[in-house]
């Protein structure tokens, strides 16, 4: 069925579509603030007049294109284009200001190309088998899931784990504006009818990373710029492909897992890879400095998410992600009802959607490459212009999302806070982390709460639950026993140099 899928795309024309769709989906996901749930959005109308598998492909390709697409702002401008993006540029960015900006955007779009392939391959062939498994995830599982994540924390702190743990208090506490989704309770809204729909995660994305680092520019306006090493090679070398391949592999397999639960998303994807390729790496020290295994592990993660949030729209009408809730409405539009009953009744368009999802990442490698040299030019763009173009993409990104000029006040508000935490050396990813995680914890603590009748016993007798503690505690013990270790090994070499420059001292 699968090879008769990738006959029907290549000989119904399905094909073109999917480029056009991968083509714009980079675009849409590169610009600040502009997502590939609202290019599929735009899309979706143009669409009505193809066939269903043709329709579903260019929607999917637009959607892988995007995820991918966020890591070329991530790596060239410190401004994720996608919310998974913001795991990115913690390795992207340094390693693009070092001068190695063709071989992070190679590393992105093969760590991209290859979880989404994994993803792909995945959803093709345990797709029910996975719907399954997620389809016994309830709220106290979903609870531990989001606690785990917040756990990555410890690893994006970068040198002071008390400050990265503030950073994610911030995170959510940001996360309670608005109205309480469980009782109605107004939080923080200041009788401000804008605010109780909360805080916009894309304005706070827009504005902690974008908006700073255009603030930050503008101080060192005055400084001379520094010169950009002259790209000649854009890809990388076998070494480096063996050094990600481990990461990549335990990425896709994270990030299709995470997508198959309802719910979660290709952001937390994205930070559970880079958050565990960082625990597992032996060189975890370099991680935030330009590692390559921090670009290659959440690429990896959130690629393969796209696949993995597919399984269950189809398997089960569940959307995992909120691209698939665009795709899900596709569905129906183009008279196709979800469920086991849809691989049934039209194996021909499911399969032909599925070798989509394939041909689409491979399309990502090469459009990826080919584009990567004119994506890099812009390091080379005269500082003050890169300046006024992020202000502006990042300003009119965080007001075309909703148009509200609240998310405007609110992206200029966060830059603000995100250049003063820079300078005072506090991480900002904790805070993004605690804005995207806080939702999940208190949602589902509030449902298991109400389905238990008030007892917290309801989080710790449950098998998977039970898993996820013990993997959280494994994960914190793991991290905890490397800093001793890293701090004793620093003292021991203090402590020789001392001794030799005392025994030089003697003599």
């Amino acid at each position: 069925m699968l090879f008769e899928g990738f006959s029907t795309i290549f000989s119904s024309g399905a094909v073109l579509y999917l480029v056009v769709g991968v083509t714009i989906g980079i675009i849409i996901g590169s610009l600040p603030g502009l997502t590939g749930t609202m290019g599929m959005t735009l899309l979706l109308p143009f669409t009505y007049s193809l066939p269903s598998d043709v329709a579903l492909g260019a929607l999917i390709g637009l959607f892988a294109g995007a995820i991918y697409g966020g890591s070329i702002a991530a790596i060239l401008l410190r401004t994720p284009g996608t919310p998974a993006a913001g795991a990115t540029l913690l390795d992207g960015y340094p390693m693009a200001k070092a001068g190695q900006a063709g071989r992070a955007l190679a590393t992105a779009t093969i760590a991209s190309a290859t979880g989404g392939l994994i993803g792909a391959l995945t959803l093709s062939f345990l797709a029910p088998l996975i719907a399954k498994v997620a389809l016994k995830f309830g709220a106290a599982e979903y609870v531990w899931l989001a606690v785990y994540g917040l756990t990555m924390i410890s690893f994006v702190s970068g040198k002071s784990l008390a400050k990265g743990y503030i950073g994610g208090l911030i995170g959510l506490l940001v996360a309670t504006i608005g109205i309480d989704p469980i009782t109605g309770v107004f939080r923080f809204t200041f009788d401000s009818m804008n605010l109780m729909g909360g805080i916009s995660i894309q304005a706070m994305l827009i504005g902690l990373f974008a908006v700073a680092a255009a603030l930050n520019s503008i101080e060192e306006y005055d400084k001379p710029q520094i010169k950009q090493i002259k790209i000649k090679k854009v890809g990388i070398s076998l070494k480096d492909g063996i050094r990600i391949l481990p990461h990549v592999i335990k990425s896709a397999f994270i990030g299709t897992f995470i997508g198959a639960i309802p719910g979660t998303g290709t952001d937390i994807a994205a930070f559970l890879s880079y958050g565990e390729a960082k625990r597992s790496s032996k060189n975890s020290e370099k991680f935030g400095k330009g590692a390559i295994e921090g670009i290659a592990a959440p690429e990896a993660g959130n690629n393969a998410c796209v696949n993995g949030a597919l399984i269950p729209m189809f398997t089960l009408g569940i959307p995992g992600e909120a691209g698939t809730a665009v795709l899900l409405g596709a569905l129906m539009v183009l008279g196709l009802q979800p469920g086991p009953l849809l691989f049934r009744d039209s194996p021909e368009v499911i399969y032909s959607v599925f070798a989509s999802t394939i041909t689409s990442n491979l399309l990502i490698i090469l459009l990826g490459l080919l584009g990567a040299r004119i994506f890099a030019k812009i390091l080379k763009l005269p500082k003050n212009m890169v300046t006024a173009v992020i202000f502006a993409l990042a300003l009119t990104g965080a007001f075309a999302m909703r148009n509200n000029v609240l998310d405007l006040f609110t992206a200029a508000f966060a830059g603000i806070i995100g250049y003063f935490m820079t300078k005072a050396d506090y991480p900002v990813a904790p805070v993004l982390l605690g804005i995207i995680l806080g939702p999940t914890v208190e949602q589902n603590l509030s449902r298991a709460l109400l389905i238990s009748g008030g007892s917290f016993s309801i989080l710790f007798t449950r098998p998977i639950s039970i898993g996820f503690i013990v993997i959280i505690a494994l994960t914190l013990f793991s991290h905890f026993r490397r800093q001793r270790k890293k701090k004793k090994s620093r003292a021991d070499i203090i402590a020789e140099e001392v001794a030799a420059e005392t025994a030089h001292l003697e003599d």
